[in-house]
């Protein structure tokens, strides 16, 4: 377990991450076995080992039966959630999968099993582990599919979605800041291949956003034109 101390001296003060989050009787936690979302776990144990009053908490893992795979990564969460003192749930997405939008559907199937999970277990908020480099392509996406000023306003640190109140704290927090708390809790990160896949479009445009920060700094460094004479 990592403490407070410890992610402080990578930038990230749990204390600070977590001060806007509802005190509910019981939250719960979306963890996927990903980098993020075990950074997100990782922080939250730190910040909980310094409240006087510890906050009853609970771990959704949600198994989509979509790879192999997929059962034993949902067991290495588990492992890890065992590991932090918290009690962990793994939700299965079971029937039919469809054969058209797959990620769309599966993460409506995912805020599903968790709300009905909420519902049965009394938590109140979700917290998840939207980041900075999530809100970046979120606004993207927005912008090209001609949304207003209210969805280019991003995602909220929280609101009211898919029948249950959602935390972000880690909306200001880059994926870089992360991976750095994972690999500091000698823990490995799953690896899901269709974090690669282009057939995807929030992949296009998390590849499409790489290239924009190359050419970002591209032109940082390039030398200043001077104005001309009388210009």
């Amino acid at each position: 377990m990592l403490t407070a101390a410890q992610c402080g001296a990578l930038g990230l003060d749990p204390s600070l991450l977590f001060a806007r989050l509802p005190e509910p009787k019981k939250t719960a936690l979306a963890v996927s076995g990903g980098g993020d979302s075990l950074a997100l776990m990782l922080l939250y144990a730190a910040w909980c080992q310094d409240l006087a009053r510890k906050p009853e908490a609970i771990i959704y893992t949600v198994d989509h039966g979509l790879r192999p795979a997929a059962a034993d990564e949902a067991k290495l969460v588990a492992s890890h959630a065992e590991s932090l003192g918290f009690r962990l749930r793994i939700l299965r997405w079971t029937g039919d999968k469809p054969s058209s939008r797959l990620q769309e559907r599966a993460r409506e199937a995912r805020y599903r099993l968790m709300a009905d999970a909420m519902g049965g277990d009394g938590a109140e908020v979700l917290v998840t582990a939207h980041h900075l480099d999530d809100q970046a392509e979120t606004v993207l996406m927005r912008m090209a599919h001609g949304s207003g000023i209210k969805g280019l306003g991003g995602m909220r640190p929280l609101e009211q979605a898919n029948g249950i109140m959602l935390a972000r704290p880690l909306l200001g927090v880059s994926r870089h800041q992360l991976a750095g708390i994972v690999a500091l809790a000698g823990w490995s990160a799953v690896d899901d291949p269709s974090n690669a896949d282009r057939r995807y479009e929030r992949v296009r445009w998390r590849q499409a956003m790489a290239e924009l920060s190359e050419l970002a700094g591209e032109q940082r460094l390039a030398p200043r034109r001077k104005p001309r004479a009388g210009g």
